[in-house]
């Protein structure tokens, strides 16, 4: 089986060390996390962590059934690229004069959509939103000019299928009922 980019969704609940035991079976598999972003979900209490990897379907469907014996693991699914709406962020930090002589760094800034956030007097600190080839590009571009500091968020992404968390436990309290 080829291996191919997934973004895993884990919905947990809100207690100390579940990241721990979430990543220790990837690291038990000997499976690299490529990315991983935590925030809330759209249910109290109920937090979500976004997981990318590089592997087998096969493999990941193995994954995604451990991670949801975890006692505190809500739900665990697994998308492909094209399943899910995904970004991430990236921070780029140069030299302020770099940008104010308006040459060629302030173009390719321009050009890739970018936004100041901040200008100081020693270096000013771009913002770039997008897919990670994206953020790269930027990167690759702006690095000739120095680049002092980068650093890139992990995936945050939202699947295309209509089925919300919410649905999903409502389908598990029914299970719970019956």
């Amino acid at each position: 089986m080829d291996k191919k980019r997934f973004t895993i969704s884990v919905f947990t609940e809100d207690v100390v060390g579940i990241l721990n035991r979430v990543s220790i079976i990837f690291t038990r598999r000997k499976i690299n996390v490529e990315s991983i972003a935590a925030s809330e979900s759209e249910i109290k209490n109920i937090y979500r962590y976004t997981i990318v990897i590089t592997e087998t379907e096969n493999q990941v469907k193995k994954v995604v059934g451990q991670l949801e014996k975890q006692v505190e693991v809500v739900k665990a699914v697994f998308h492909t690229d094209s399943e899910i709406v995904h970004q991430e962020i990236a921070l780029y930090k140069i030299k302020t004069g770099v940008l104010a002589s308006g040459g060629n760094a302030e173009k390719i800034v321009r050009s890739h959509n970018a936004r100041v956030l901040s200008v100081e007097t020693e270096f000013s600190v771009i913002e770039k939103t997008g897919h990670k080839e994206e953020t790269q590009q930027l990167f690759d571009e702006l690095q000739p000019f120095g680049i002092l500091e980068f650093v890139r968020s992990g995936r945050v992404a939202i699947t295309k299928p209509m089925k919300t968390l919410s649905s999903i436990v409502l389908q598990l309290e029914e299970l719970v009922k019956n």
